[in-house]
């Protein structure tokens, strides 16, 4: 992709109002733009980003056997009156009547319709277990949306779902989510840790935080470092452990939540099946959320510097920025730089070129602004020695490489050999 071809507005100043770090470089850098309070408009660069990480949460979700759905975001207020949810939950519910008066809700998440799909849809054991999941907008009225894409009203959220005709089997598929999740986090490049957590308003008595670690982190979260044992510090005195003297203490950013619901939900509504025997069981439930709008957020909170956003490869907009000097002026700087991106692109090399007429100083401000991880520039100086000059996004000093090996150099760099 050529510079000159996509939306690509970033800012010298962020706006006074934000406050963290992802919340300034995400409007600097032209990723995000708010509509109003806490609801953002995702940009070009914005989108490539967050659809990296949704396509890595995709692909572990299916290799566990979770099966893909997209429910309604408009609920009725039936299905929540039924889960007793409906005055439960409170202000953050976005309520709203349609032209013929009746109750509905802006999903912030998707128990209810899930249940009542099950509830029709299953009725017998040899359908079971079964596990869904979906990748959606939601929306939660909070009462001070803040921190941009952190604390938003509206967000994308990955939800979903188990069914089980036991307790053991709900355990079985919790702890294979549990796994998936670790996967998840570890493609995505970021220093995260799981912990024991507080189920909160969605139910259950078993769940588990993953909590991406950041100095900006709402969270305080303990964990040892010569067990596994971690847990989010609200619950600390309330869960009994061994004797560890060596308690870490740090600030993490929940990213992701796994709940053990068992039957919160399928008895206030009435989830059944038979098993083999022909009796009507009440399922066991499981609940598996990521939030993948706010990874971004959090992967920016861990990976940044005075200059910009340090992106984890793997997520990255762009993995390669071409930057010619003056290439405007020069027929044969443009032609090296041309054929160098085609055969680069041909290599499955997301590639930059900043083919702007710009003065140097600003194409290297915006790139590493943008955090593409690594740059190669063109000059008249370079083509006379056959060099290239590159520099890794988060190295101090930058390298002259041969031309002639460029292409090999960048793939072993982006991992693909």
């Amino acid at each position: 992709m050529r510079t000159t071809e996509i939306l690509l507005t970033t800012l010298r100043q962020a706006p006074a109002d934000a406050e963290i770090v992802s919340h300034r470089l995400m409007l600097r850098a032209g990723m995000i733009r708010q509509t109003a309070a806490g609801i953002y408009n995702w940009l070009p660069l914005g989108v490539r980003v967050l659809r990296k990480v949704e396509a890595i949460v995709r692909e572990e979700m299916d290799a566990a056997g979770a099966q893909e759905v997209l429910l309604s975001a408009v609920q009725p207020a039936e299905l929540w009156l039924e889960s007793g949810r409906w005055k439960e939950y409170g202000p953050e519910l976005l309520r709203l009547k349609d032209r013929h008066g009746r109750d509905f809700c802006i999903g912030p998440t998707h128990e209810e319709i899930i249940t009542d799909i099950i509830r029709h849809e299953i009725r017998s054991y040899k359908q079971l277990p079964a596990n869904f999941y979906q990748i959606q907008t939601k929306f939660r009225d909070e009462i001070r949306p803040r921190f941009g894409i952190m604390r938003a009203r509206e967000f994308l959220m990955k939800d979903g779902y188990s069914f089980h005709l036991s307790q053991a089997s709900l355990e079985e598929t919790y702890q294979l989510m549990y796994r998936t999740y670790f996967r998840i986090f570890s493609r995505l490049e970021l220093e995260f840790r799981p912990v024991l957590a507080d189920s909160g308003n969605i139910g259950g008595k078993v769940s588990h935080e993953f909590h991406v670690l950041a100095e900006s982190g709402e969270d305080r979260i303990a964990f040892s470092e010569d067990s596994e044992f971690a847990t989010n510090v609200e619950l600390m005195d309330s869960i009994p452990r061994a004797d560890t003297g060596a308690l870490k203490i740090a600030r993490g950013i929940e990213v992701g939540h796994i709940f053990q619901l068992g039957t919160k939900y399928s008895e206030a509504m009435k989830a059944n099946c038979l098993d083999e025997n022909s009796a009507a069981v009440t399922l066991f439930m499981g609940c598996y959320g990521i939030g993948v709008s706010r990874i971004v957020a959090a992967a920016i909170e861990q990976n940044h510097d005075e200059r910009g956003i340090i992106w984890p490869g793997a997520i990255a907009p762009y993995q390669l920025a071409l930057v010619p000097i003056h290439m405007h002026k020069s027929q044969r700087l443009r032609e090296a730089v041309e054929d160098l991106y085609q055969r680069l692109v041909g290599n499955g090399i997301e590639v930059l070129l900043d083919n702007r007429k710009e003065r140097p100083g600003v194409m290297f401000t915006d790139l590493e602004l943008i955090g593409i991880p690594h740059r190669l520039v063109f000059s008249e100086k370079g083509l006379d020695k056959n060099t290239l000059e590159y520099k890794g996004r988060r190295d101090e000093q930058s390298a002259d490489i041969p031309l002639d090996t460029a292409i090999e150099f960048i793939r072993e760099k982006c991992g693909r050999r």
